[in-house]
């Protein structure tokens, strides 16, 4: 029964995802703080109204505070914005840059059109020498 979970457990996926789970929590941490620490104020500068969690109304002795949606929607924004210029774009550049043409392993027999190896010297179909 342990050996069966050791195996489980030491399986390469499930360690991955371990590890991806702490990663994403941790730059979570940091992408957070960036909004919070940084994107925010700016934006408080610009609009002189850094928090917008006093907004609301009240209907028939109801109040909705409808400024903790607002300042979570904008939080929200931020933080994609946030990952996809920071995260996303630069992850996307170095993919491109570093990703490889693979070689083609057949080509076609010019006499009868079959996909063969591209080492062989003789089409395996129809027999035709190849150059």
């Amino acid at each position: 029964m342990l050996k069966g979970f050791r195996d489980f457990v030491l399986r390469g996926n499930v360690v991955d995802l371990a590890v991806g789970v702490v990663i994403g929590a941790a730059f979570g941490t940091v992408v957070t703080a960036f909004v919070k620490d940084l994107l925010t104020p700016l934006i408080a500068a610009l609009v002189k109204k850094p928090d917008f969690s006093g907004f609301a109304f009240e209907l028939h002795g109801s109040r909705f505070l409808y400024g903790d949606f607002v300042n979570a929607i904008i939080s929200f924004l931020l933080i994609a914005a946030a990952v996809y210029y920071f995260v996303v774009l630069p992850v996307n550049h170095l993919m491109k840059r570093f990703e490889t043409q693979a070689l083609p392993d057949k080509k076609k027999c010019p006499e009868c059109h079959s996909d063969i190896p591209v080492e062989a010297r003789r089409c395996g179909f129809c027999t035709q020498p190849l150059a």
